[in-house]
């Protein structure tokens, strides 16, 4: 049996790549989300009542640097958690390409989260004019 006490230095040491980046972004993404669904509960109950920090909570969220920083976690969660539903449904004959398979994920996500943040620039030039 080994130990698996790492401290956190030797953790931060680790030069993982890509399997281990995609592992830290896929939880960033997923806190990521769950932000921003506290966020529209928080804003939509405080509004509800009359609060006038509703309307800033509401602020925060639909403005568009956040969207953009939102849809990058939220984005990547979502091609990430699809590129292991298939890694697992398939494992004995995908898993040795698991390396491809997240090259093929960032193609996709650099694609989809360029398209995302080109439209919502668009769209906000669009409205202040």
């Amino acid at each position: 049996m080994s130990d698996r006490n790492v401290s956190l230095s030797s953790a931060l040491k680790y030069k993982g790549q890509g399997p281990y980046l995609t592992f830290i972004l896929h939880r960033i993404g997923g806190s990521m989300i769950a932000i921003f669904v506290t966020l529209h509960i928080l804003g939509t109950f405080f509004e509800m009542i009359g609060w006038q920090i509703g309307d800033l909570i509401t602020d925060i969220y639909i403005s568009p640097p956040f969207q953009i920083v939102f849809m990058f976690g939220m984005l990547f969660h979502i091609i990430n958690g699809m590129r292991i539903t298939i890694l697992d449904l398939f494992p004995t004959k995908l898993i040795p390409y698991h390396r491809q398979a997240i090259v093929i994920e960032w193609i996709i996500f650099i694609l989809v989260y360029g398209f995302a943040v080109v439209t919502t620039i668009t769209t906000t030039i669009a409205r202040m004019s």
